[in-house]
């Protein structure tokens, strides 16, 4: 953050800073004036009532605040929706979001525990690379597969295979070709 290049740049961020406090307050005053009258008596008859059953639910006080004041928050925001509803329909419907909320909470953090469980080690990826191969490889006929390992993996040529199994080259070479086609086919 860089210094303040004179003393009146710092009296209009913290000025600017006041002025939304005030703004902020003013709003939460109107709020707790009767501005919001629905919603204040929707606290004032529930909110302990929501904060004992939620508190049951989840048994973590603090998880418990969490819910009740965005359960709140969000009777804030659908005031309109609410003042349309019966008082026992803005309780269910406080009750209801209270659950819902509690459920996301739970989904979220059981999401994040499988990713953190997720394997990251290669040696793991490796070994199912290896699983994968042997899985590919068992489709190939005895010949064919023999002769592929020990050309793809082990490093012989088609003249040193050919002389190991007392064939020409060009059949090992045919054989190679037939054991690609028949992989191909199969990857597709």
């Amino acid at each position: 953050m860089k210094p303040p290049k004179n003393s009146n740049e710092c009296g209009r961020k913290s000025n600017r800073m006041k002025t939304a406090k005030k703004r902020n307050r003013r709003e939460a005053d109107g709020w707790r004036e009767g501005g919001n009258g629905l919603l204040e008596e929707l606290y004032n008859t529930c909110r302990k009532e929501l904060t004992g059953w939620c508190r049951a639910m989840t048994q973590d006080e603090t998880l418990t605040d969490d819910l009740i004041q965005e359960a709140f928050l969000r009777a804030l925001i659908h005031e309109k929706t609410l003042e349309m509803l019966q008082p026992a329909q803005r309780r269910a419907w406080l009750y209801r979001t209270v659950k819902n909320l509690y459920l996301d909470r739970l989904r979220h953090t059981a999401y994040e525990k499988v990713t953190e469980e997720l394997p990251e080690n290669p040696v793991e990826e490796g070994l199912y690379a290896e699983i994968d191969c042997e899985q590919m490889l068992q489709i190939l006929p005895e010949e064919e597969r023999v002769l592929f390992v020990l050309r793809y993996f082990q490093g012989y040529n088609s003249a040193e295979l050919g002389k190991l199994f007392s064939l020409p080259a060009a059949t090992v070479r045919s054989r190679l070709a037939s054991a690609r086609r028949r992989l191909q086919k199969y990857w597709r």
